[in-house]
């Protein structure tokens, strides 16, 4: 029991729901097992081979995405990544719920995204999932935390270190945690 006989959570009650995953335990397993090997292993020249290994497990990837070997996948199905992104060392996509990142889309090294959540009104500790858009041009450098059901709207740049709680406009240099607008971001119009 917690503070003065409260009971806050009890994880002896938890359980993931049907179908919250996606896909079937074993094909979980497989993506995990793939993921901890051949995904990690490879040199870090092999950027095709990992995009390949994503696609086959159901992501949606467009041309020239750069995924570094360390980053990390929960489920490959619920990930759609545009043209001509970057995806840095130590990248983590909690992915629960879908993840959309758009086109010309740069994460640093250490950025995390996390669509997981958990009730912590209840004492089973039930789990879900919001999604969360990075529209196109979005530059998220160093450990940024970008929490469920966010949107980063397009050309914006989260200042490193940064947690991301709440959606960000268009065209503006965010920072700070929680993470707030400051001012609009240079545009290099036609070049």
């Amino acid at each position: 029991m917690g503070a003065a006989g409260k009971r806050y959570q009890d994880l002896s009650r938890f359980s993931v729901p049907p179908g919250f995953r996606g896909r079937n335990a074993l094909w979980v397993q497989l993506w995990w097992v793939v993921q901890d090997t051949l995904f990690a292993w490879s040199p870090q020249i092999c950027y095709r081979f990992r995009v390949a290994l994503l696609r086959l497990f159901g992501a949606k990837i467009g041309k020239n995405v750069l995924i570094r070997a360390s980053a990390r996948v929960t489920y490959p199905w619920k990930l759609e990544i545009g043209d001509h992104v970057w995806v840095g060392d130590d990248t983590v996509l909690y992915n629960l719920a879908e993840i959309h990142i758009g086109d010309h889309v740069a994460l640093a090294h250490r950025v995390y995204l996390c669509t997981g959540l958990h009730d912590i009104g209840r004492a089973s500790f039930d789990i879900g999932a919001k999604p969360i858009r990075l529209e196109e041009q979005v530059w998220l450098p160093n450990d940024v935390f970008v929490a469920p059901g966010v949107t980063i709207g397009a050309g914006s740049v989260i200042g490193a270190r940064s947690s991301v709680f709440h959606d960000m406009p268009a065209g503006m240099i965010c920072h700070g945690s929680p993470c707030r607008p400051v001012k609009p971001r240079p545009c290099q119009d036609g070049q």
